[in-house]
């Protein structure tokens, strides 16, 4: 799996939020997109998906347009997780299980035993999924938001702050569990987010976006022991 971004440009309003930007994710790697608050970061991890709009520029899943790809196609291949859990009111079985009972292959028969498989690959006990999923801690309640994305299979997780509303001990959760869907199911991650250690810890790239500019791509290493450009080393600078 490669997703291509092709020299992409995103105007809303008259006012241009993102500026010619081009890189590459590949296959089971986690790339943290950093920056600046406002800079464009979840702006233009939902181009990845056609959440939203891109005005100039190509982006590619594999090597076709995502643009020629219907919009249910293309987001069971790149799913997004949300800062604050997206559930509804019901059991945790059913939130696990919704985006796969839209299909018309889905077995009911098996959902109990797929849906107990998904909640401990999350770190939860199967003894949750018939508690109605708002009686749940915030941080449970984003690793069941987890388990309903990778229900689908997707080829990339799309993670928008999503440990930014979590105490300490759910955001370490989180991150092991990022990790682990890397190792385990060779999945590319992108995650945006503003917590720094949080991206040392599991980042093989980084982005780093500045007003709508992204100034510069490098391993993580790389970017947090030596910046290539001013802009990075005045972005650390504003951080230590």
């Amino acid at each position: 799996m490669t997703l291509s971004i092709n020299n992409i440009s995103v105007d809303i309003l008259g006012n241009s939020i993102l500026k010619n930007i081009s890189f590459q994710i590949k296959q089971g790697e986690i790339f943290c997109l950093i920056g600046t608050s406002g800079a464009g970061k979840s702006t233009l991890l939902r181009t990845f998906n056609r959440l939203q709009t891109v005005s100039n520029g190509e982006i590619q899943l594999n090597g076709q347009s995502i643009h020629s790809m219907t919009p249910q196609k293309l987001r069971k291949s790149a799913v997004m997780i949300l800062q604050t859990p997206s559930l509804f009111e019901g059991t945790v079985e059913d939130n696990i299980l919704f985006g796969l009972k839209l299909n018309s292959g889905f077995d009911k028969s098996e959902s109990k035993l797929l849906a107990t498989s998904l909640l401990e690959k999350v770190g939860l006990e199967s003894r949750l999924l018939e508690r109605n999923s708002f009686s749940l801690s915030i941080g449970q309640q984003q690793r069941v938001s987890i388990a309903r994305a990778i229900a689908m299979k997707p080829s990339i997780l799309l993670c928008d702050e999503i440990t930014s509303a979590l105490d300490p001990q759910s955001t370490l959760h989180i991150q092991d569990l990022l990790v682990t869907l890397k190792k385990q199911e060779n999945m590319s991650i992108i995650l945006v987010t503003h917590n720094m250690d949080l991206v040392q810890q599991i980042a093989d790239r980084v982005g780093l976006l500045i007003d709508g500019k992204l100034v510069e791509v490098s391993s993580v290493n790389e970017f947090f022991n030596n910046p290539s450009t001013e802009l990075g080393r005045n972005f650390l600078s504003t951080i230590a």
